[in-house]
């Protein structure tokens, strides 16, 4: 038997966080641990669930950032460790990863520390699928479809329930939820008190995820890019902050890692998988499949650039967006998209700043709420190109759904890539299901003026051409 200092061994059985360290270092002694705030708020969630202040917890994260370990052997280990009856019920996609995740539990509660920290933790049968204590408690290892005819347990953990390869297969979503709703939630020795863990990447709009998260008590979600600002709860009432653009791992996930990874699998998959934004495959009200890709934005000899301002009513709730557009003839190419929440005086910057950038612009602002300030407030200024104010006519939907024959005609253009990109379509093709449509109100409030500068100029019989005036020097 392995003694261990007494304060260590404190520390092990009061602070998961810690715990979660040590099991690491069993399971995986070749590679180093590196301490990160966000596994102190897995830690901190799957206490309280413990303590049956929640019941249903889902827990969305990119891969290869310690989901497993954290959930399916540590938490488990370590809830056993302190109550031995307790049952568990271990799910994953496939039999052999289920399997793999009980071999990393048994080098766990079979180490010599592990039966030093917690001596009443005894295992009385121990099989490769199942470990039952004396105490009745254990862990039973199954996957999605798997037999569970006469089992039962106190706490559910659903761990990868759906293959990355098997994510556009409505099939294989649909196995999943039904084995879900039909065999997994009858499970539960007494349903009153029963927990459930849900963790994974996203991979779909229709995963398991989607179709658990309005019963979640928490949703601890975890892009590798903090999208909007956030606030993870941690141990002892300590509260992490992060800011839209921090990443969640800077050490091993950087953000050169992060761009080779977009570029390697697709903003669509690098989306869902490390941003849990999955979009639609083809969209809701606009389909994927109008938009034109473009590589390298054209050239043309006499460029007209239009930015169109969406402006929020507060800076604390929905955001301001600026899309800026080339356009030639009857095509727009999105070369840009400046999307934060901000006070009015550096919004006033951020557009004129914008503006400026460009040669002489077209800028179109909303003409209602802060919008109406910040148009007459830029046309005021020198050098910020047309300032025209629009004034929306109809709801978002419709607004959109007017515009959506010029991007099915194929003459709206966006980028391959684009660090912006995988939220913007998130928003395009998701609307009106999203959080967010302030993107939505920016893109559909420039194709509305797009569309009728094409109209207005083919009834003067002649193609459209761009306005140019001289700057005086």
């Amino acid at each position: 038997m392995t003694a261990l200092d007494p304060a260590l061994a404190a520390l092990l059985r009061q602070d998961l966080t810690s715990f979660i360290q040590k099991v690491f270092g069993t399971v995986s002694p070749r590679d180093r641990y590196v301490p990160n705030s966000y596994v102190e708020s897995i830690a901190y969630e799957l206490e309280r669930l413990l303590k049956g202040d929640t019941r249903r917890l889902l827990i969305t994260q990119p891969p290869r950032t310690l989901k497993s370990i954290c959930t399916s052997v540590a938490f488990v280990a370590w809830a056993l460790g302190h109550n031995p009856s307790l049952s568990f019920i271990c799910v994953s996609y496939s039999q052999d990863l289920a399997l793999d995740l009980a071999r990393m539990f048994r080098l766990v509660v079979d180490s010599a520390w592990y039966r030093a920290l917690f001596p009443n933790c005894i295992l009385q049968r121990d099989t490769d699928a199942e470990v039952v204590t004396t105490q009745r408690g254990g862990r039973l290892a199954t996957s999605i479809g798997g037999p569970l005819t006469g089992k039962g347990g106190d706490i559910v953990i659903i761990d990868d329930p759906l293959k990355a390869e098997e994510a556009q297969s409505e099939t294989a979503r649909k196995r999943v939820k039904d084995w879900y709703s039909d065999t997994l939630l009858s499970r539960f020795d007494n349903p009153s008190t029963g927990r459930l863990i849900l963790v994974m990447q996203r991979l779909h709009e229709e995963d398991l995820a989607g179709h658990f998260a309005p019963a979640a008590d928490v949703h601890l979600n975890l892009p590798a890019i903090a999208i909007e600002p956030q606030s993870l709860r941690l141990t002892h009432g300590r509260v992490m902050h992060r800011a839209t653009g921090d990443l969640l791992d800077p050490i091993r996930l950087t953000q050169q890692v992060l761009d080779r990874y977009r570029t390697e699998m697709g903003s669509f998959t690098f989306s869902a998988q490390y941003q849990q934004q999955p979009t639609p495959v083809d969209g809701n009200l606009i389909k994927r499949g109008w938009f034109k890709f473009y590589a390298t934005l054209p050239s043309p000899e006499i460029p007209r650039w239009v930015q169109s301002w969406d402006v929020a009513v507060t800076p604390d709730g929905d955001y301001s967006v600026c899309t800026t557009w080339l356009v030639i003839g009857e095509d727009a190419y999105l070369a840009n998209v400046w999307r934060g929440r901000a006070e009015f005086p550096d919004l006033l910057k951020q557009a004129i700043a914008a503006a400026r950038a460009l040669p002489r612009p077209t800028v179109l602002v909303e003409k209602a709420g802060l919008g109406i300030t910040l148009y007459q407030t830029l046309r005021a200024e020198n050098g910020v190109g047309d300032v025209i104010p629009i004034d929306p006519k109809g709801d978002k939907i419709e607004r959109l759904a007017g515009e959506s024959p010029i991007i099915e005609a194929g003459h709206v253009h966006l980028p391959e890539t684009a660090p912006w990109l995988a939220t913007l379509l998130h928003e395009l093709l998701g609307f009106p299901n999203t959080k967010y449509d302030d993107q939505v109100d920016s893109v559909s409030q420039f194709l509305g003026w797009h569309r009728h500068h094409i109209a207005r100029n083919a009834t003067r019989g002649r193609t459209f051409a761009p306005v140019i005036i001289e700057f005086d020097r």
